[in-house]
């Protein structure tokens, strides 16, 4: 698979959504734990979202989406583009050269 790759020739990590979610915070001023209180969740299910700990779920991106006035989906489209790097990165190389397409694009 075509993998992104930096001017040195090596790969990038893939950027987990809690990231965007640290960012977030930051950027309405407020901590940790005020989000996960606002959310309604422990605050350690925030600590390992950012720490990229743990993939946001379905009830995480509803929560988050209501929070910061945002679609759900944008949380878990993130959440599936990172899965699928992280797949990438893992095992493209061996699906590539193991699965041979029917139809070609």
């Amino acid at each position: 698979m075509n993998q992104t790759r930096m001017k040195t020739g090596k790969r990038i990590a893939p950027s987990h959504p809690g990231v965007d979610l640290l960012e977030l915070i930051e950027d309405h001023g407020i901590t940790q734990y005020r989000a996960a209180q606002a959310l309604g969740v422990p605050q350690t299910r925030i600590m390992q979202i950012i720490k990229g700990q743990r993939s946001i779920t379905a009830d995480t991106a509803l929560r988050l989406g209501r929070l910061f006035g945002m679609s759900p989906e944008y949380w878990m489209n993130r959440q599936a583009a990172y899965d699928l790097e992280c797949a990438a990165l893992a095992k493209g190389d061996e699906i590539d050269a193991r699965v041979q397409p029917l139809v070609s694009n």
